[in-house]
C-alpha cells in the first residue's frame, strides 16, 4: 500500500509539465476525481428538446404564431471544485493533450475505485497502513526522548582471593641437579639448614619442618653475623605468614607490605625483646623544653602520634622555667612483688603470718632474698591473710634496673627458704605474683604504699608569667584544679587519677626511653596540687609508683638507648647504683608537672571550646579526637597570631 501511494505521488508529479495554467484550472484527473464524487451531470441536448415540444403545443392549441430562437449550446467543464484554488495557466499545450498523457493514466486507476471488492481492500490497506504509521511515528518520539544510553555493567561481588599456591622453584645444583625436598630435610637435620635458599626454607617452615621461633636459631652460621642472620629469618617468617593457608586473606600482603625489616639490629631482641619478629615501626620522636630540673636543664624525649602534646608541654616547660624550674624529691625507691602461698587450715596459715611478721622471720627472709644478688635487697614484707591464703608484699630496691625479673627470682629464693628451713613444710606457693604487687593494674595499695619510684615535683610560677605566657590567672587555676583534679576525681571514684592527663606524658617518655608501656597504668598515677602563694602559682605533682629502669628491657635497644644517653642517664650509674633510674623518675615528674600545668591552663582560660570551634570547624575530617592538649597549643597559636 505504501509503494501505491508513492507511484501515484510519483505519478501525479510527472504530469505538472503538461497541465494549462491559463484557465486557472488543475489538472484533470483531479477534476475526474471530483466528477466521480459529484452527482450525474444533465444533458443539455435533451433539456431544450422537451422545451421546444412544450412550445409547439402550446402555441398550436392557442393558435398562436411563436417565434422560437434556438442558440448553440454552451460547455462547462468543472475542473476543480473551488476556483479560489485554481492556478494560472501559463502552458502553451491545450489541456485536452495535457490529457491524454496524464489525465488518461489517472483515470484508468480511479475507475479502479468503482469495484466494490478492491475498494474494500484498498480500504482494509489503508487502516493497516494507519496503524503501522502510528507504530513507527512513535518508535521514533521515543528515540528522541530517550536517547541510548550505554548500560552500565553490573556491579559483581568481587571474588574472594584464592589461596596461595606455594610454588616451590627448584634449586639447581653445581652439577646441575634439583635439590628434592628429601635432601632439604636431610640438611635441615645436619645443621646445614642455612645453606638451602630463601624458598626452600619458607617450604619447610610452611610444612613445619623449622618452628616459626626457631628460625633464628636455624640461620645461624659462622660465615654470617648474627644481625645478618637474624634479619633473612624475619624476611624468612613475613613470607611463612603472609602465605599461611588459613590467614591468606588477611596477612596475605604482610610480604611486601611498608613494614620495614631491613637494616636493624635484630640481635638485640632475639631472647629479651620480642618473639617471632616481623620488623620493626617506626615511631614519631620528638624532644620538649628544654626543662630545667634540679638546676640542670633537660630535653625530654617524647614518641607519641599524639599531635600537639609535644608543643603543650614545651609551653609548661617555658613556664615552669620562667619561675627557676622544677624542684624534685624521691620520696621511696622499691619494687614489689606479692606471691600468694597456701596452706591446709587458718591456724596453719595464721602461724606462718606471725612468723613473716616477727624480727625473726625477716631476718631470715632477708638473709635469702639477698643472696640472690648484689643489687636487690628486700626492705621490707608486708602480709594479709584470705582464708587460708596468705599475700606477702616483697619490696626491696634494685638498683637501676626496672627489676621484675630481679625480684622474682629472690622471692622464690625466700619462700624455698620458708618452706624447708623455718618449718612450713606444708606450705603450697599458688603464684609467685598474686596481684597483691600490683603490677599493670590500678591498685590502691600502689597508690598507698608506693611501687618502684615515689616522686615528688614542685614549681613556682609568677603571676605575670601565668597571664603571658599561660594566658590564665593564678585564682582561675588553683580553682580549676580543685574542682577538676580534686573534686572530680572523687566523684568518679578514681583511684590515683586526681590529674588532668598525666598518662600523656608518661606514656610518651616510656616509649621514647625503652620502658615497659603497660606500666603506665601504675606509673601515671598522681595527684597534682596548685596554691595562690603570694599572688603567684604554686603546682606539685605526687607520683607514687613511676616504675622505670635504665638498664634491661626495652633500655637494650639502639635508639631508647640513645634517648637515654640525651638525658644523661644511659646503663647503671658508675658509683651509686640506682642513681640513674632515680633520675629518670625526677625527669618523668618534672615533665608530668609541665604537662598539667600547660592543660589546666587552657581549660582555665576558656580556650578549650574556642579553639575547637576555630581550627576544627573548617578543617577536613580528622583523623584522630581533638584532646585537650590539642586545643591548649591550638590556643598557643592562635595567641600568637
Amino acid at each position: 500500500m505504501v509503494g501505491g501511494f508513492v507511484l501515484v505521488n510519483v505519478l501525479n508529479l510527472c504530469t505538472i509539465p503538461f497541465r494549462s495554467r491559463q484557465d486557472g484550472q488543475i489538472m484533470p484527473a483531479l477534476a475526474k476525481l471530483s466528477n466521480v464524487l459529484a452527482p450525474a451531470p444533465i444533458d443539455p441536448f435533451k433539456v431544450a428538446e422537451n422545451g421546444l415540444d412544450a412550445i409547439y403545443v402550446n402555441a398550436k392549441s392557442q393558435g398562436l404564431e411563436t417565434v422560437v430562437t434556438v442558440l448553440p449550446p454552451i460547455k462547462y467543464k468543472l475542473e476543480y471544485p473551488s476556483v479560489h484554488y485554481a492556478e494560472p495557466d501559463t502552458s502553451v499545450f491545450d489541456i485536452e493533450y495535457t490529457d491524454v498523457v496524464g489525465g488518461r493514466v489517472i483515470e484508468s486507476l480511479l475507475k479502479s475505485l468503482d469495484d466494490p471488492i478492491i475498494s474494500k481492500w484498498i480500504i482494509a490497506a489503508l487502516t493497516l497502513s494507519l496503524v503501522l504509521n502510528g507504530y513507527l511515528f512513535n518508535a521514533a518520539r521515543w528515540s528522541i526522548k530517550e536517547p541510548e544510553t550505554e548500560k552500565e555493567p553490573e556491579k559483581q561481588q568481587p571474588e574472594p582471593l584464592p589461596k596461595p599456591v606455594v610454588v616451590r622453584q627448584p634449586v639447581v645444583k653445581a652439577d646441575g641437579s634439583v635439590r628434592t625436598r628429601e635432601e632439604c630435610e636431610q640438611m635441615l637435620k645436619d645443621k646445614l639448614a642455612y645453606l638451602l635458599d630463601d624458598e626452600e626454607l619458607i617450604d619447610l617452615s610452611i610444612r613445619g619442618k623449622i618452628p616459626g621461633y626457631a628460625l633464628e636459631k636455624t640461620m645461624e652460621c659462622e660465615g654470617m653475623s648474627r644481625t645478618d642472620a637474624f634479619t633473612r629469618a624475619v624476611k624468612i617468617r613475613r613470607a611463612v605468614v603472609s602465605r599461611n593457608a588459613s590467614t591468606s586473606a588477611t596477612t596475605g600482603s604482610l610480604e611486601y607490605s611498608k613494614v620495614p625489616y631491613q637494616h636493624y639490629n635484630y640481635s638485640l631482641v632475639h631472647g629479651a625483646c620480642c618473639e617471632n619478629v616481623i620488623g620493626y615501626l617506626p615511631l614519631p620522636l620528638g624532644v620538649a623544653g628544654p626543662l630545667t630540673i634540679d638546676g640542670q636543664s633537660f630535653f625530654i624525649p617524647m614518641a607519641t602520634t599524639e599531635g600537639v602534646l609535644i608543643a603543650s608541654t614545651s609551653r609548661g616547660c617555658k613556664a615552669i622555667n620562667a619561675g627557676g624550674g622544677a624542684v624534685t624529691v624521691i620520696t621511696g625507691d622499691g619494687m614489689t612483688r606479692g606471691p600468694c602461698v597456701g596452706f591446709p587450715s587458718l591456724a596453719r596459715a595464721g602461724a606462718a603470718k606471725v612468723w613473716l611478721d616477727s624480727e625473726e622471720g625477716q631476718t631470715v627472709m632477708k638473709n635469702a632474698f639477698n643472696s640472690t644478688s648484689r643489687f636487690a635487697r628486700l626492705q621490707s614484707m608486708k602480709t594479709a591473710l584470705a582464708g587460708t591464703y596468705l599475700y606477702i608484699r616483697f619490696k626491696t630496691t634494685t638498683g637501676d634496673a626496672m627489676g621484675m625479673n630481679m625480684i622474682s627470682k629472690g622471692v622464690e629464693k625466700a619462700l624455698h627458704v620458708m618452706a624447708t628451713e623455718a618449718g612450713f613444710e606444708d606450705m603450697a606457693t599458688i603464684s609467685v605474683s598474686g596481684n597483691f604487687c600490683t603490677d599493670k593494674k590500678p591498685a590502691a595499695v600502689n597508690w598507698i604504699d608506693g611501687r618502684g619510684k615515689s616522686v615528688v615535683a614542685e614549681a613556682v610560677i609568677p603571676g605575670d608569667v601565668v597571664k603571658s605566657v599561660l594566658k590564665s590567672n593564678v585564682d582561675a587555676l588553683v580553682e580549676l584544679n580543685i574542682s577538676k583534679n580534686l573534686i572530680g576525681s572523687a566523684m568518679a571514684g578514681s583511684v590515683g587519677g586526681f590529674n588532668a592527663h598525666a598518662s600523656n606524658i608518661v606514656t610518651a617518655l616510656f616509649l621514647a626511653t625503652g620502658q615497659d608501656p603497660a606500666q603506665n597504668v601504675e606509673s601515671s598515677n598522681c595527684i597534682t596540687i596548685m596554691k595562690n602563694v603570694n599572688g603567684n602559682l604554686h603546682i606539685s605533682v605526687s607520683m607514687p609508683s613511676i616504675e622505670v629502669g635504665t638498664i634491661g628491657g626495652g633500655t637494650i635497644l639502639e635508639a631508647q638507648s640513645a634517648m637515654l644517653e640525651l638525658l644523661g642517664v644511659r646503663g647503671s650509674h658508675p658509683t651509686t647504683p640506682g642513681d640513674n633510674a632515680r633520675r629518670l623518675a625526677r625527669i618523668v615528674g618534672a615533665a608530668v608537672l609541665a604537662g598539667e600545668l600547660s592543660l589546666c591552663s587552657a581549660l582555665a582560660a576558656g580556650h578549650l571550646v574556642r579553639a575547637h570551634m576555630a581550627h576544627n570547624r573548617a578543617a577536613p575530617p580528622p583523623t584522630r579526637s581533638m584532646t585537650p592538649v590539642s586545643a591548649a597549643v591550638a590556643t598557643t597559636l592562635t595567641d600568637k597570631k
